[in-house]
């Protein structure tokens, strides 16, 4: 009997725990079909029916010995609420519910699962704040809210998750304060908490301690004060983002001893003084210190990051000359140094060992010639070296440069002819070289993606040619002040994208081309100061967007088109030329008092404009000389009889004031009347005055 005891016993545990097991299956099973039927039975968890094998082999259920431990439901269209009823997944350790439409606060559920290791409930509408004690996940490592509408201070709380390795609470609506309390994070790798609309804070010292942190991203964020000194004392750092803040002072020397640095972003700051001229931290790819108040010189120590493949010094103070090492770094591609006070030439080596994809030193005082290698790699995408005093011939490596989309050179002294190759690079979209000393003729064909085309104000020359259809896609031509001759051809007038045309001051000649009604995205048209001549064409009426117009200093003649006065110009100049007749109705105020003037044949209906006054509409009838004996003879006669009509008047007046002894008047009364002859002279006054004729009043 002793014997039996023990193997019932046995059974009987054995037949409980199958029992238990197995009810915790079908436990688990049916909290995941209420939680199905809570968000309305979506779409894409269609799937979850208990007809469809075991719950564990549902999509986004993982298990561990049947019991339900992962539930990975991001970009499953789910809307609605985080249910309590989630608490009852007891085993749970990861729950991924990102990228859907729930809404509510911060689920109580989740506060329950007390083996949760990882949650994400990022890109969503969940609103108010993180609870005070979120800590009572204690094993909680990978934390990500980001993208939703948290609001209020991050809690104290957050710093008392000891196994917090991961916490993104980026691009929400904070309006507190973070606390220093996730100092104490000690295995915390990834810290980022940018955009969002902290009240003033300062970057807390005690974050110095987070010596197992990789990255540290809290761009936009209100941050305000110094960055720490020690915080090259956080060695594993590889990603700093503290860019679009309001940060002040100087820039740590021990942030670029930071052996494992890789990526340092301070751009739109108010940082000042000199960028540190000791630069150990060899492993940096991309340096961004863009959009501050530094000044100094750009280190030479900066020619020794080997890895370095982005370096963005705009928009600062910096002066003297770039290190000759940087154009020999083999990694760059963006090179950006534009508006600063930069003296000397570009590192003349940019490019020869390199690939670069972005050239830019606008605005600033460099001298010399641009790299001769600057395409040699076949990768640049643009250049952009306006507002210096650069000179020379363009270098021959831009020729074949099929990478090009920008090159914008313009106010500079280069001169010479411009490769011919770069006219048709491929991809061209903006090629401005105005304010310079080019020579040479447009060519025939362009990039068939050149979008902007801008050489003013240099000495190109010769006639302005267009074949095939290369130039279709140009929408804006500004060819000022060059010496083009001949006629404006009529393949210009075809562009239908075109909305600005500024061809004035060149030597073009003959009549403006009337076939324009292409032009329909037309705004500005300036031809002013050539020698172009005939009538001013009525179909620049019909153009439906165009503001401004400028045909002044020319030689075009005849009336002006009545129909201008469909059009609604923000700015009109026909001055300068030799047109006649009246000038629209619509143009009659001061707004155009300057438009029109010396045209010694222009009139208006009124002599506010500076122009004379019209005495009579302009007649085109064939009849006119005829006419013109008949009429002066009617006027003869109609004088003739005028004047003996005004003698026989003035006759009579006499004659009755010699008969007359005084001025009294004789009242002679043929019925009873109720007024004497006082009351009416007493009445004869201005004030009663009803009209006057040729008689008098």
């Amino acid at each position: 009997m002793s014997e039996i005891a023990p193997i019932f016993l046995l059974i009987h545990f054995l037949t409980l725990f199958f029992f238990l097991h197995a009810h915790s299956q079908f436990h688990d099973q049916a909290v995941l079909l209420r939680l199905k039927h809570h968000w309305q039975n979506p779409l894409s968890l269609e799937q979850w029916t208990p007809s469809n094998s075991s719950h564990c082999n549902w999509p986004g259920v993982v298990c561990n010995d049947n019991y339900v431990t992962q539930l990975i439901l991001d970009n499953k269209n789910i809307s609605g609420t985080i249910p309590p009823l989630l608490s009852d997944l007891k085993n749970l350790t990861f729950l991924n519910l990102s990228n859907n439409n729930i809404i509510g606060k911060f689920p109580v559920a989740v506060h329950n699962l007390s083996k949760l290791e990882i949650l994400d409930l990022s890109q969503n509408y969940i609103v108010g704040t993180i609870p005070d004690d979120i800590d009572s996940l204690a094993r909680l490592s990978y934390l990500n809210l980001y993208a939703n509408n948290f609001s209020g201070n991050i809690p104290a709380a957050i710093g008392r998750l000891p196994e917090q390795r991961t916490l993104r609470l980026y691009e929400n609506q904070f309006n507190g304060t973070f606390p220093p309390e996730i100092g104490n994070l000690s295995k915390l790798e990834e810290l980022s908490m940018a955009h969002n609309g902290f009240s003033p804070s300062r970057l807390h010292s005690s974050f110095t301690q987070l010596k197992k942190l990789k990255t540290l991203w809290i761009s936009g964020a209100n941050l305000i004060g110094e960055i720490p000194q020690m915080i090259g004392e956080m060695v594993s750092l590889e990603h700093l983002d503290l860019s679009s803040n309001k940060l002040t002072g100087n820039i740590p020397g021990s942030l670029f001893m930071l052996m494992n640095l890789r990526v340092l972003r301070l751009y739109k700051n108010k940082l000042s003084g000199e960028i540190p001229r000791v630069v150990e931290a060899l492993n940096l790819t991309s340096v961004d210190l863009s959009d501050n108040n530094l000044t100094g010189t750009i280190p030479v120590d900066f020619g020794k990051l080997d890895k370095l493949s982005g370096l963005r010094l705009f928009f600062n103070q910096l002066s003297g000359q770039i290190p000759e090492s940087i154009g020999r770094l083999p990694a760059l591609k963006y090179f950006r140094f534009f508006s600063n006070n930069l003296s000397g030439s570009i590192p003349p080596d940019l490019g020869r060992y390199s690939a670069p994809e972005d050239f830019q030193v606008a605005s600033n005082r460099l001298t010399g010639n641009l790299p001769e290698y600057l395409c040699h790699g076949g990768s640049l995408k643009g250049v952009v070296a306006f507002d210096n005093k650069l000179g020379g011939e363009l270098p021959k490596s831009l020729e074949n440069c099929s990478t090009l989309l920008i090159v914008s050179i313009s106010n500079n002294a280069f001169f010479g002819n411009i490769p011919v190759g770069l006219w048709t690079a491929l991809n061209l979209q903006l090629l401005m070289i105005s304010d310079n000393l080019f020579t040479g003729e447009l060519p025939l064909e362009i990039s068939t993606s050149l979008s902007r085309l801008e050489i003013s104000n240099n000495k190109f020359s010769g006639s302005i040619s267009i074949e095939g259809n290369s130039w279709r896609n140009l929408e804006v031509f500004n060819a000022s002040n060059n010496q083009f001759t001949g006629t404006i051809p009529l393949e210009l007038t075809a562009l239908p994208n075109l909305t600005v045309l500024l061809l004035d001051k060149n030597q073009l000649t003959g009549a403006l081309p009337s076939d324009i009604i292409s032009w329909k995205s037309l705004t500005t048209l300036n031809l002013s100061q050539n020698q172009l001549s005939g009538q001013i064409p009525e179909e620049i009426a019909i153009l439906p967007h165009l503001l401004e117009l400028d045909l002044s200093d020319n030689q075009f003649s005849g009336d002006i088109p009545t129909q201008f006065g469909l059009l609604r110009l923000t700015y009109l100049n026909l001055s300068s030329n030799h047109l006649v007749g009246k000038i629209p109705a619509e143009y009659e105020n001061a707004a155009y008092s300057s438009s029109f003037l010396n045209n010694p044949g222009i009139c208006a209906s009124r002599p506010s404009l500076y122009l004379k006054v019209c005495i009579s509409r302009p007649q085109k009838s064939s009849k006119t000389s005829t006419q013109l004996p008949a009429l002066i003879l009617s006027a003869s006669i109609t004088a003739f009889l005028l004047a003996l009509l005004f003698a026989f008047i003035i006759f009579r007046v006499h004659w009755k004031r010699n008969r007359r002894s005084d001025s009294e008047w004789k009242f002679i009364s043929f019925h009873r009347l109720n007024f004497t002859e006082s009351n009416i002279l007493s009445g004869l006054t201005e004030s009663n005055l009803i009209g006057s004729g040729g008689s008098g009043k």
